[in-house]
């Protein structure tokens, strides 16, 4: 600090918290305010141009002290004066423009519920139109469709209003995407959807060009993964405004891994804040910086809405005649990129991800986190089998209904609400949404794959007697705890047919489970066979029935080929012999108890006393993949120094960790062809009140140990003891000192870090130096924070967070699935995202019934046949009504790739569409020939195909 700076601050007073921060001269007369502040923007203005003024600020400075040692303060005539002697500053002054763009941030649901969401938004929309009454000059800008939808539908005069704004230009529309979302955790197909729906939405509603929606404003968001370049371009949006996530330069260009790029404004100022005029002082040199003579400067509360006040907009009035003050006028955040666009060439780079920022929020409110995964998974297949069932089987899709349950996932997925970071009400209200979305796309999912199954010829099918048969209609509901479609019985013979769906571009070979409701034929042998009669392996389990609403059933296992985004047709019948896998009466002898799981691919061996994994071999190498004296599948409950606060946002630093290994009761091993399970149950935390039920499984056609568990979470953080977490912990046998992650439309490889990390679904432990040999990934159904550090994988499943709500997790049943899997050294990306996506997305078991029909007992309708991509979406185009697909997908090998497909039959046309459906004219990607679509696919970039048929 020069001797200038210290002699204006003699004159401001008492310390702000650095210099010239938060300056306001509170209690002292408009005339100190207005010279003080000039002063202050005048020493900036020197300090970029080499210290140029300091001599006439200095002889200002002279002045003013001698005028307030006479009048005791800063009086008119000395202010005035002031100026005059500042006269020389003036057109550089003015040479700079200062865009001032009002706004009022508005969480959705932050720390209150949707009606307090409704009322503040409404609130604030009426105060920013009188003000646009009451100052002509005075222009806003708002973000959020999810906002004007409420207007829309609690208050639709005002929608009027601000229509007539619209049209004036002095509202300006902000909103690209639904809600401000996070940007680690939603699928990219989900931060697809928000362009898609936001733009058609706003575009109708306020009768403006969709393509004048181009910027994403994420003032707030937590962070920002690798692919958000990609995704925002190829849907039109061509500016990035954010606060967080990165402490590079203000004016940025963003470029995605495929080269594709956004214009970026990183906030230096923070954005939620009224007017203070010393907000001038920033301007030399972040335009400096920036290389423009142009300033964005953001105004207006926010958080809880309100926006700018009258003083906010009298005190930018009265600084528009300040002689030593740049130019200032009311506009938007379009004039500021405007110019931005002048020198787009010229900007510095900015490659990778901007993260992380609240690594806390990958964990917390895990019941929310859950109803993202599930609707994002569900949704998927609903889309897929109804676009199946319109094209191929005339059935109507479901365009609007959809659309409504995407805007629910997409309205959870507001940076508060996904992340955690919410109260009680933010959480209810979140779950409440969840289960419309569940209602729309579980109930469309199971009738699209009705439809479809109406037309498979059964009829050559013997389905046996049928006399005082019970157990059609069997098992209505039953399936959805899980998120399956229901497991109802359709059949009523002593034979049943099953069909299996497979959601994949892939076929697939698997075991699926089969429930059989009144299956009231002596304990035979169960037979399970394909439609055209070749015997299929099978399993019972449990070794009984099950008694559920009047009716009882039996669960067996069979190992199932199935065709890609296809079906295939099984049947159940009674054998002649009695059933080898059914233990009947008292055992005989004793015999020593094993737990190992084994088969072709790998052997898992668990210590008889606490259940950890202390050996996991690789068959076809011999390879130890762990280390005996570490255990691996460990269960650990971690002690959080809750001492840095805002516990749903910081993990914080581990003071104990404790392994719940200790006293485990082994229930139940399970030994079969198909599958081996070894079971267990333990109690845990402070009281023994909470507890662990953990199923391990190994499959006879899988490479993965699949753990299903249940807990009953009873404990709770507070700031004086701890955080509690609940984590899986599976240190490995080789060296790894970077981890890979799938994010949104992608992977990333991080340095193994002690710190929570995003990945959409998975983490592998990369090998150090050696890529001839197979490696691990976890896999998870429903989790988002990972931890790649000290040879070992850690998967945060739950966390005791106490704020802001004090019990997030309390008063419901946690189900997890992970996979420990095991990749071969030639695995892809591809091939570990295809595996993920299984985990995510178990084949669909349908009751099915005799019936003479126009389609085999075994068909397929698309097929990904080549090419370095994954498919994130079969859907219908919104508004057709007609026999049409969209298909999108991503490369994910980070080189050009032909994708090549195989549809069900020969289209009419197909060609390249954006992430707004529209076709890109001169596009030459796409080519077709008969059943076969190929596509051109840039590396690490993300494409979408339109298909007419």
């Amino acid at each position: 600090m020069n001797m200038n700076e210290t002699r204006i601050r003699r004159l401001i007073g008492p310390e702000p918290r650095s210099y010239w921060d938060d300056l306001e001269f509170s209690g002292r007369n408009e005339w100190n305010d207005r010279i003080l502040s000039q002063l202050v923007f005048a020493q900036e203005l020197s300090k970029v141009n080499g210290l140029k003024y300091d001599e006439v600020i200095a002889k200002a400075l002279d002045y003013i002290e001698e005028r307030i040692a006479e009048d005791g303060a800063i009086v008119k005539q000395t202010a005035l004066e002031a100026e005059q002697m500042l006269e020389s500053l003036t057109e550089d002054a003015k040479s700079y423009d200062v865009i001032a763009v009002a706004h009022a941030h508005i969480d959705m649901n932050w720390m209150w519920g949707w009606d307090e969401t409704v009322s503040v938004t409404i609130d604030t929309f009426r105060t920013m139109l009188n003000l646009m009454e009451e100052y002509p000059e005075f222009t806003f800008s708002q973000s959020q469709a999810s906002i004007y939808r409420i207007v829309e539908q609690y208050a639709p005069e005002m929608l009027q209003e601000i229509k007539r704004r619209v049209k004036e230009g002095r509202w300006e529309i902000t909103a690209s995407h639904w809600v401000e979302a996070d940007k680690n955790m939603p699928s990219g197909e989900s931060l697809a959807r928000h362009i898609l729906y936001t733009k058609r939405y706003l575009s109708a509603l306020f009768d403006i060009d969709p393509g004048s929606l181009n910027l994403d404003f994420e003032p707030d968001t937590f962070g920002h993964s690798l692919q958000v370049p990609e995704i925002l371009a190829s849907g039109g949006v061509k500016y990035y405004y954010h606060c967080r996530g990165s402490e590079g330069e203000p004016l940025t260009r963003w470029e995605g891994p495929s080269g594709k790029s956004v214009i970026v404004f990183r906030e230096l100022t923070w954005y939620n804040d009224f007017v203070r005029p010393v907000f001038t002082s920033y301007v030399p040199d972040i335009c400096r910086k920036t290389g423009l003579k142009t300033y964005l400067y953001v105004y207006g509360v926010g958080d809880h809405g309100g926006g700018p006040t009258r003083r906010d907009l009298n005190r930018l009035r009265a600084m528009q005649e300040w002689p030593i003050c740049p130019r200032i006028r009311f506009g938007g955040y379009a004039d500021y990129f405007k110019e931005a666009e002048r020198i787009a060439d010229r900007l510095p780079v900015v490659k990778g991800e901007l993260n992380a920022v609240f690594t806390g929020c990958y964990t917390s409110q895990s019941r929310i986190k859950n109803a993202n995964r599930v609707s994002e998974a569900t949704l998927n297949e609903a889309e897929l089998f109804s676009s199946v069932a319109a094209a191929a089987h005339g059935a109507v899709y479901p365009s609007a209904t959809f659309e409504e349950a995407w805007r629910g996932v997409l309205f959870n997925q507001f940076h508060d609400i996904l992340p955690g970071s919410g109260v009680i009400d933010t959480r209810e209200h979140a779950l409440g949404l969840f289960q419309n979305t569940m209602a729309i796309a579980g109930t469309n999912r199971k009738l699209a794959l009705e439809r479809i199954a109406a037309d498979i010829d059964t009829s050559s099918i013997d389905i046996g007697s049928t006399a005082a048969n019970t157990a059609q209609g069997a098992g209505v509901g039953y399936g959805t705890r899980d998120f399956r479609i229901t497991q109802v019985e359709r059949g009523q013979g002593s034979t049943r047919i099953v069909h299996v769906f497979n959601s994949s571009l892939e076929a697939r070979e698997e075991i699926v489970e089969i429930v059989l409701w009144d299956w009231k034929s002596p304990i035979k042998a169960i037979v399970v066979k394909t439609a055209a009669g070749e015997p299929v392996e099978s399993q019972i389990i449990d070794s009984g029935r099950h008694w559920y609403w009047s009716h009882d059933y039996l669960r067996l296992l069979a190992r199932v080929q199935v065709p890609a985004c296809g079906y295939a047709t099984l049947t159940v019948s009674e054998g002649d012999g009695y059933s080898s896998q059914i233990v009947i009466g008292d055992p005989r002898v004793d015999r020593d108890e094993s737990y190992v799981l084994e088969n072709a691919y790998l052997r898992a061996a668990f210590d008889p006393k606490d259940a950890t994994v202390i050996s996991l071999i690789d068959k076809r190498t011999g390879e130890e993949l762990i280390d005996p004296q570490r255990p691996a599948g460990l269960f650990r409950l971690i002690q959080e120094d809750p001492s840095k606060g805002m516990a749903a946002w910081w993990v914080g630093r581990f003071m104990e960790i404790n392994s719940l290994h200790e006293r485990i009761i082994l229930k139940k091993t399970q030994a079969g062809d198909l599958r081996q399970t070894l079971s267990y149950e333990l109690k845990f935390g402070k009281f023994g009140t909470s507890s662990l039920k953990v199923a391990v499984s190994l499959d006879a056609c899988g490479t993965s140990l699949d753990y299903q568990i249940e807990c009953d979470w009873q404990e709770s953080g507070s700031r004086e003891t701890s955080i509690p977490q609940l984590q899986f912990h599976f240190p490995h046998s080789y060296a790894s000192t970077s981890y890979k992650y799938d994010v949104p439309f992608g992977t990333i490889m991080r340095e193994a870090r002690e710190i929570e990390l995003p990945g959409n679904s998975f983490i592998q432990a990369l090998r150090d130096g050696d890529g001839s040999k197979p490696s691990l990934f976890i896999v998870t159904s429903n989790k988002y924070g990972f931890r790649g550090a000290d040879q070992s994988m850690s998967v945060s499943l739950i966390r005791g967070s106490f704020d802001p709500d004090p019990y997030p997790e309390l008063g419901s049943h946690h189900r997890i699935k992970l996979s420990v899997c095991l990749a071969d050294a030639a695995v892809s990306n591809r091939d570990i995202i295809a595996q993920a996506y299984r985990l995510c997305h178990p084949l669909n078991v349908l009751s099915g019934t005799k019936r003479a029909g126009s389609r085999p007992v075994e068909s397929g309708y698309v097929e990904l046949l080549e090419g370095t991509v994954a498919v994130s979406a079969i859907k219908a185009p919104e508004g057709v009504s007609g026999a049409s697909w969209i298909i999108r997908l991503y490369e994910t090998e980070g080189r050009q790739t032909s994708a090549a497909l195989k549809l069900f039959k020969g289209a009419v046309r197909a060609y390249a569409v954006d992430v707004n459906e529209n076709l890109i004219p001169g596009d030459s990607s796409v080519s077709l020939s008969g059943d076969r679509l190929t596509v051109k696919v840039g590396a690490y970039s993300i494409a979408a195909v339109r298909v007419d048929f």
